[in-house]
Formats: structure tokens, C-alpha cells, sequence
């Protein structure tokens, strides 16, 4: 299947930056999944300062923000060609050993409550059956709502607050995976949706390593595998180490930002 994106995000300051500096993940990564047709990533009130690899593999590209200026607009654009594996990614990790994956973050940190929900995932011989059972309790206990949890929101918050979106589902999923002693990771991208071109904002979601199978991928949020409708953009052990955007600036200006997305065939 042949998607065609356009994500576009504005950042706008209610006084001119004196310096900022964003780190911009938004190429998608060629895999034997899905295939980068075009894409380009256009800066307005900014420009790309470096582009590299990151110990994840994912494409990162510097943005140094205009000095002066009073808003930025950064747009990645293009199509990918995609496959269907029924959720199953591989057996290719990146430049990151699979231990890494077994390691909590801050956001991803286990408790208890969170612990109870992987049930007997570490015992089981059918672990694809119970990390879909793990899928299920996670969204039965965290329903989706907009507004509840924030970009900062750690895995025990959002399960504390009992609502969340895609990013606390897959990190609850992941803080209970890796209690089990299974090396889980978070995965940023895009999902076109059956009911709408036009979306809020892009889509996140959860892989455990499945011995005999390698990287098998879980949505929470919908109680699927990803499929053909999925574009992978890029992957780390929580939200922050795979989000779009994240960076610093020097100053007092506040900052509102505005995302545009479409996602069609």
C-alpha cells in the first residue's frame, strides 16, 4: 500500500528566540516493511544544521531555529510504500544491544500495579497470546481520553490517572513487558485511519522481542498488530527517545505549538 503524508508543525513564541535548537525526528526508516518512495522535510524560519543516524537508527535532523524570529514551521512530506507482516517486524535491533531494551527509563519505570497487569507473561510458552492479553488490560484500565496526561506523563501516571492516548498506552505496555523480563521498545509513526485524511497528531505504539519471531509490533490504542496502514518513523526505549520534535531555546518567549497531519492512501 502507497501512503501519502503531510505533517506539518508549527512552533510559534510570543517573543523573538534568541536561540533555539530543535532535534527533529521525521524521516521515516527503510525497512523491509515499508519502502521510502519521496520524502523531504522543509524548514520556515529555521534551518538544517546537521543530519545523522542516532544510536537507534533513527534519522535525526538539527534544526537551529532563526534568530529573531517568532515562528518556525518545520513539514515532512512524502509517500511510502508499505507491507503487511502481521505485526512482525524482525529480528533487526539497530546499533542498540537487546539488553538495552530489558533497561527502564524514567517514563517506562515500573511499579506494582503495572507489574500485575504482564500476569504470567514470563512463565507462559504462548507469549504472543499473553502480550495480546497484556494489550487488552492495558486499554481496559487506561481508556482512551485526550487531556488527561501530557508529553511528560510517566507510565505509573497515566495508569494512577486511569486515561491516557496512544503514548501512555504503549508505555504502560512496556514498563509491564520488561517487568517480565522481556526487551520492549516504543515505536513513533503514522496510522491512516479508515474514517479520516485529516489527524491531530501522529501515532505511537509498542514491539517486544519474541524469541523465534524477533520484533513483534502491538497498538494498544486500536487492539491490533500493525499492518500496511502503519509507517514506522522511529523507535526508543520510551516516548522521548522517539518523539517528532524535542529541543531547547534560550529566552523568555513562550512557546505554541500547531500540528497539521493527513494520512491517505
Amino acid at each position: 500500500m502507497q501512503l501519502k503524508i503531510c505533517h506539518k508543525t508549527t512552533y510559534r513564541y510570543d517573543a523573538p528566540v534568541v536561540y533555539a535548537l530543535q532535534k527533529v525526528r521525521l524521516r521515516p526508516l527503510q525497512s523491509r516493511l515499508q519502502k521510502v518512495d519521496a520524502w523531504e522535510v522543509r524548514i520556515d524560519g529555521g534551518t538544517i544544521e546537521a543530519e545523522y543516524m542516532d544510536h537507534y537508527g533513527n534519522n535525526v535532523d538539527l534544526v537551529n531555529v532563526d534568530r529573531d524570529a517568532t515562528s518556525v514551521t518545520i513539514t515532512a512530506e512524502g509517500t511510502v510504500t508499505t507491507a503487511d507482516a502481521h505485526g512482525v517486524f524482525g529480528w533487526s535491533s539497530g546499533r542498540a544491544p537487546l539488553w538495552h531494551f530489558r533497561e527502564p527509563t524514567h517514563a517506562t519505570s515500573p511499579n506494582g500495579a503495572i507489574a500485575a497487569l504482564a500476569g504470567d507473561l514470563a512463565q507462559t510458552s504462548d507469549q504472543i497470546t499473553a502480550l495480546h492479553v497484556l494489550s487488552s488490560r492495558v486499554i481496559d484500565a487506561i481508556p482512551y481520553q485526550i487531556g488527561v496526561t501530557h508529553a511528560l506523563t510517566t507510565a505509573r501516571e497515566a495508569l494512577a490517572a486511569g486515561a491516557g492516548v496512544c503514548q501512555d498506552h504503549a508505555q504502560v505496555f512496556i514498563a509491564a513487558a520488561r517487568s517480565a523480563g522481556l526487551p520492549a521498545r516504543y515505536v513513533s509513526g503514522y496510522l491512516m485511519m479508515d474514517d479520516r485524511t485529516d489527524q491531530d497528531a501522529s501515532h505511537a505504539w509498542a514491539e517486544v522481542f519474541v524469541e523465534g519471531l524477533g520484533w513483534v509490533g502491538f497498538d494498544i490504542s486500536n487492539g491490533i498488530s500493525p499492518d500496511e496502514r502503519y509507517v514506522r518513523v522511529a523507535t526508543g526505549r520510551d516516548a522521548r527517545d522517539a518523539a517528532p520534535a524535542e529541543g531547547m531555546r534560550v529566552g523568555d518567549a513562550s512557546e505554541h505549538m500547531i500540528v497539521s497531519l493527513q494520512v491517505q492512501q
